[in-house]
C-alpha cells in the first residue's frame, strides 16, 4: 500500500465547525481553541472574514484574531470570500488566507453572490492582497464532486479553476466535498487529474461525512498522494449555503485511522477526543464523532 510517511491535519472546527451553529461567546471559542492547540496540531483555521449578516457565528472574526498571538507555534488561517475580506484578514494579522471558489454556478451564487467564472476571476485580487500583506493564499475549490443544486460537478470545471489558480500564483490548492457525497473511487480519479496541473503547489482535501464515506474518501486521497487534510474535532460543521451539508470528518476519527496505518500526524488522539468534548459542550448538542462516543480501542 502506497501511503505517505506523514499527513498534515488542519483543524477547522473554529471556522467550518461553528459557522452553522448558534453563535457562542468569544470566551467559549478561546476555551475551545486552547483545547485544540493542546492536541499538538500545527495548522488551525481560526475564523472567516465574511458578512456577519450571512454567517453571524463568525461575526467576531477580528476579536478572535486579536487573541491568536497567544499561540505562536500554530499557523492560523482565515477564510475570505472577497477582496474586502482579504483586506480585513490581513489587517487583523492573519498571514494565511483561504479563498473559496465553488465549481458549480448555483452554489457559488448561493455562497458568494456570483457565478464560478466571476469568483475565479477574483483570485487575482485576493492573491495580490495576500502577497502584498506578506501572507499566503490557498484556493479551496468547493463542490468539487457534487452540488446540491446543479448535481454532479464535471471534472473539467474543477480543472479550469485549478489551472487559473496555478497561473495566478496561489500558494496552495485544496478540493472540497462540500456536501459529503463523494466516494473513494471518485476521489482518486479527480486527484489524478489535478496533480499534473499544479507542479510543486501543495494539494489538500476537505471532506464531510454526511453520507458516511468521508473517512474512506480521505484515506483514498492520501493513497492518491494528498498529504494535507482538513478535519474538525467532534465532526462539527457544515455549509450554511448547501442544504444537507453537515459534519466534517472528525479529527479524532481521522487520527485513529492514520495512526493505525503507520502514517505520522502531529495530533495527539486522547487530547483530540478531549477537545471534541469541549466542542460538544460549547455548542450544546451531541456531535457525530465515533471516537467521542466509543473512545480509543481497548488494548490488551
Amino acid at each position: 500500500m502506497n501511503l505517505p510517511k506523514k499527513v498534515d491535519i488542519r483543524e477547522v472546527c473554529l471556522r467550518d465547525g461553528l459557522q452553522i451553529e448558534t453563535p457562542i461567546p468569544l470566551a467559549a471559542k478561546i476555551e475551545l481553541l486552547e483545547a485544540i492547540v493542546a492536541t499538538g496540531v500545527r495548522e488551525i483555521e481560526a475564523t472567516a472574514f465574511v458578512s456577519p449578516s450571512k454567517v453571524p457565528a463568525l461575526a467576531d472574526a477580528a476579536e478572535l484574531a486579536a487573541e491568536l498571538y497567544r499561540f505562536p507555534d500554530v499557523e492560523f488561517s482565515a477564510l475570505v470570500a472577497s477582496a474586502n475580506g482579504a483586506h480585513r484578514a490581513v489587517a487583523a494579522g492573519l498571514r494565511s488566507l483561504e479563498y473559496v471558489v465553488s465549481a458549480s454556478d448555483a452554489h457559488s451564487r448561493a455562497n458568494v453572490g456570483r457565478d464560478t467564472a466571476e469568483a475565479t476571476a477574483a483570485i487575482a485580487d485576493v492573491a495580490r492582497i495576500a502577497h502584498d500583506g506578506d501572507a499566503t493564499v490557498e484556493v479551496i475549490i468547493a463542490t468539487a464532486w457534487d452540488c446540491p443544486f446543479d448535481g454532479p460537478t464535471p471534472p473539467a470545471r474543477v480543472l479550469d479553476i485549478v489551472t487559473a489558480a496555478t497561473e495566478l500564483g496561489v500558494d496552495r490548492i485544496a478540493i472540497a466535498d462540500t456536501i459529503g457525497t463523494t466516494t473513494p473511487r471518485r476521489v482518486g480519479a479527480l486527484v489524478a487529474q489535478v496533480q499534473p496541473l499544479i507542479g510543486d503547489i501543495p494539494l489538500g482535501a476537505h471532506f464531510h461525512n454526511t453520507r458516511g464515506a468521508g473517512l474512506a474518501s480521505a484515506y483514498a486521497a492520501v493513497q492518491a498522494g494528498v498529504t494535507r487534510l482538513d478535519a474538525a474535532v467532534g465532526g462539527l460543521g457544515g455549509c450554511p449555503f448547501a442544504p444537507g451539508a453537515s459534519g466534517n470528518i472528525a479529527t479524532e476519527d481521522l487520527v485513529y485511522l492514520l495512526r493505525d496505518s503507520d502514517v505520522d500526524v502531529d495530533v495527539d488522539l486522547d487530547r483530540a477526543i478531549a477537545a471534541a468534548k469541549v466542542a460538544q459542550d460549547a455548542v450544546g448538542h451531541q456531535l457525530p464523532s465515533a471516537l467521542l462516543r466509543a473512545g480509543d480501542r481497548i488494548l490488551a
